[in-house]
């Protein structure tokens, strides 16, 4: 039947000559769009094709082919000497047409969803000449060349093909099995590739370990002060966050044990290597306690090592892992993490039965894995590339870390207190407790130096800014620092 609605065509079909695609396809599409959306009611009889053609300004020949997409995808059916009709359409009376909503994706939903504010994302991006982190490596001083060429390699060899499938949910085997080996040379651990999970991050790590361990209401023990994502990952499980002290040797232990007398809880989370955010290390003697506490109240023992590989002077304390022998340690970390973010991978540690029931989680959240970037850190791995390319790595984070304790003692020493960190990508900067910290951000990112908020940490007790210096060779932390002072001196 036909339809009294005048229909604008020509409002809604715009031609792009430009467009990768065909011409016909554009004008099907759109005619879709006006279906799908109730513009083009059920039994709407579309102009002839010769019509149609001299409407858009397009030849017949084309406007016949939009029309046979139509019907065969079954959106119109042609009736001989009838013409065509709109077919799945709506069958209430049309929309009045509005030539501007058909052309833009909806603005909002017509639902109500959770909002997340506990995730709001801590991360602002400015367009600054330089960022200070927290503490992330160089992408500059990666070993792409050599990776690329691995993962080139793994993609042309014809025996590797079977393995991008979907056939194992738990990460690359010949990978998992070189992890266990360097994560037992290097830590001390004694594990099988049936202890690992490898995951994309170390972020995804916790996440799937919080959400296998913790339920709503759970209390979780963190340090006073702790990794941001961490905490935010606990508070969307719906934990009880309970903070303890953190000293010169770490979370306070003394601390942990009156909880465990008053306030039973279920996971302590804790960054034993350089804690998060001060850098300090867990002492030997905490580290017995601490496991000592675990096995006789029963509370799990997260331990983030996220940054084992970078140390500068004598030997690193192995993980608590290491010294795990009742089974309550949960290990997470990244490998990688000084080669470039697409090359790295996260990975959990912990006993075969744990590690099954958390490849549960990870099999639906990320099924298909990124086996050929694992195929090539594995091969790194075996042949002792890692080894030779941490060393060299190693040397010139600890020359970066070495000029910005120079340059805070010659720019900042009047404001600033610090001690030198043994490890790791970042300084922990303690200053007045009257200085104001977004202020100081707002005057560097003047002069193009971008400070990001999750450095701050300012409150009634604490004033510091974490500085990482690993992304930034001497020069760039030179201007860094000589920004910085120069918003000290006028703030």
């Amino acid at each position: 039947m036909d339809s009294p609605v005048f229909v604008p065509y020509r409002s809604f079909i715009q031609i792009d000559r430009q467009s990768a695609t065909p011409v016909y396809l554009q004008v099907a599409h759109q005619l879709i769009n006006a279906i799908q959306r109730g513009y083009l009611m059920d039994g709407h009889k579309l102009p002839g094709t010769r019509r149609m053609g001299e409407l858009l300004g397009l030849h017949r020949n084309t406007v016949v082919a939009s029309y046979a997409e139509l019907e065969t995808q079954g959106w119109i059916v042609n009736h001989p000497s009838r013409g065509a009709f709109v077919r799945n359409g709506n069958l209430a009376k049309p929309r009045r047409f509005n030539a501007a909503a058909l052309a833009i994706y909806p603005q909002q939903t017509g639902f109500h969803f959770r909002k997340w504010n506990i995730l709001d994302d801590p991360f602002d991006h400015l367009p600054s000449k330089l960022r200070v982190d927290d503490g992330l490596p160089d992408p500059r001083l990666s070993h792409v060349d050599y990776l690329s060429r691995l993962l080139h390699t793994n993609m042309r060899r014809k025996g590797n093909r079977p393995k991008l499938g979907y056939g194992n949910l738990m990460g690359s085997s010949f990978y998992k099995e070189n992890l266990a080996n360097f994560l037992n040379l290097t830590r001390g651990l004694r594990i099988s590739e049936k202890n690992i999970l490898v995951t994309r991050s170390l972020e995804l790590s916790i996440y799937i370990v919080v959400e296998t361990l913790i339920s709503p209401g759970d209390r979780v023990v963190v340090g006073e002060l702790s990794y941001f994502a961490t905490n935010m990952i606990l508070q969307k499980a719906g934990a009880n966050v309970v903070t303890v002290p953190v000293d010169a040797a770490g979370l306070d232990v003394s601390a942990i044990r009156e909880l465990c007398e008053r306030q039973p809880f279920r996971m302590l989370y804790i960054t034993p290597h350089h804690h998060y955010p001060t850098t300090v290390t867990f002492s030997a003697q905490r580290r017995v306690e601490l496991l000592a506490l675990s096995a006789q109240y029963g509370f799990i023992i997260v331990e983030d090592d996220y940054d084992f590989d970078f140390h500068y002077g004598d030997s690193p304390q192995l993980p608590m892992a290491s010294g795990d022998t009742d089974g309550m340690v949960v290990y997470v970390g990244t490998f990688g993490r000084s080669l470039a973010p697409g090359f790295r991978s996260g990975f959990i540690v912990a006993p075969h039965g744990l590690i099954n029931e958390m490849s549960k989680l990870l099999g639906i959240m990320d099924r298909h894995g990124d086996v050929l970037t694992e195929l090539a850190l594995g091969e790194m791995i075996a042949d002792g590339e890692i080894h030779r390319y941490l060393k060299k790595a190693t040397l010139a984070y600890k020359q970066r870390r070495d000029s910005l304790v120079t340059l805070l003692n010659e720019h900042l020493a009047a404001f600033v207190g610090f001690n030198v960190p043994g490890g790791g990508l970042a300084i922990w900067t303690e200053w007045p407790r009257d200085m104001n910290l977004v202020r100081i951000r707002h005057l560097c990112a003047r002069h193009d130096v971008h400070l990001p908020r999750y450095l701050l940490y300012q409150s009634k007790r604490h004033c510091g800014i974490r500085m990482g210096f690993g992304s930034l060779s001497t020069a760039e932390l030179a201007d860094a620092v000589a920004v910085i002072a120069e918003a000290v001196n006028r703030g």
